[in-house]
């Protein structure tokens, strides 16, 4: 604003006279102003639309989105997922109980996975800590895997670079075996503190085993085994049959009290299934096949 003030010279001795107030005259703002605040207001509306385009043409280029991962069932609120069944499927060339079986199918690995989520929470419940295996023992059992399973035997899996091999050829790691190896000893553990103590076998179980069982097996001039020498054996296949009756029970109990849930509908009918000996998730590493000539002994 211009501020403009009258100024009135006089003489000497002149008494000065009211004074007035000052006139105040208010002029226009400059051109300048007028034109910042032109561009001010432009630049707050441009910012204003500008996210709505940039939202519309966003919304245009955006790709589809990409399922990594998708539950398939829920054990007592415990998710499965798709990449479980994957993995489960890709350990099992490690299970004994699966060779010349073929491939273990999505709904077989599930079926396992229900298992085992019963049995994991059975183990927490009854807080077992003793079950857990040592190094020294899951030592054993993966050189005993490398040595005699006919799938490491034809991999040469007892050299590192058999080994290594192998691993690569089914997408599998040294800490993945370790903890599939970890988790069976856990549960043959659990199933041996739970279900073994107190079961006998008495020796006109295994003489009959013996005669009705394994002697067929043989053709004639084959050279049988002396009772003797494969009654320890024979006990421990008979003990192992009994103690599968005892918990094939005991986990048809678990699944008819405890909350499953298929969410996949190609995948229903593994809810409703019984276990079955090729997808027993705690059978043990050689396996318990009574009608097996080799086995015995």
């Amino acid at each position: 604003m211009d501020i403009r003030v009258p100024i009135r010279f006089r003489a000497v001795g002149e008494v000065a006279p009211v004074s007035r107030p000052a006139v105040v005259a208010a002029s226009s703002p400059p051109h300048g102003v007028w034109m910042s605040r032109r561009a001010a207001l432009c630049l707050l509306a441009a910012s204003l639309l500008a996210p709505r385009a940039l939202c519309s043409a966003q919304s245009v280029e955006l790709p589809a989105p990409v399922v990594l991962d998708r539950v398939v069932a829920v054990v007592n609120k415990h998710a499965i997922l798709a990449s479980d069944i994957d993995d489960e499927i890709r350990i099992s060339v490690l299970d004994p109980n699966l060779v010349g079986e073929g491939t273990l199918t999505r709904q077989g690995a599930l079926e396992q996975l229900i298992s085992r989520a019963l049995i994991e929470q059975q183990i927490r419940e009854q807080d077992m800590q003793a079950i857990a295996p040592s190094q020294d023992e899951v030592s054993a059992r993966l050189e005993q895997i490398r040595s005699q399973l006919p799938a490491c035997v034809r991999e040469n899996c007892v050299t590192d670079a058999g080994w290594k091999a192998f691993l690569a050829a089914h997408s599998l790691t040294p800490e993945r075996v370790e903890s599939y190896l970890r988790y069976r000893l856990e549960i043959l553990s659990f199933i041996e503190q739970r279900f073994r103590q107190g079961i006998q076998i008495s020796t006109q179980q295994v003489e009959s085993y013996y005669h009705d069982i394994l002697l067929p097996q043989y053709a004639a001039g084959e050279n049988v085994p002396p009772l003797g020498q494969v009654a320890e054996r024979i006990q421990e296949i008979l003990l192992e049959k009994q103690v599968n009756v005892l918990f094939d029970a005991w986990l048809n109990n678990l699944r008819e009290q405890g909350d499953v849930e298929v969410l996949d509908p190609s995948l229903e009918s593994a809810a409703a299934q019984d276990p079955s000996p090729t997808a027993d998730p705690v059978s043990s590493s050689g396996g318990a096949p009574a009608t097996n000539k080799g086995a015995a002994p």
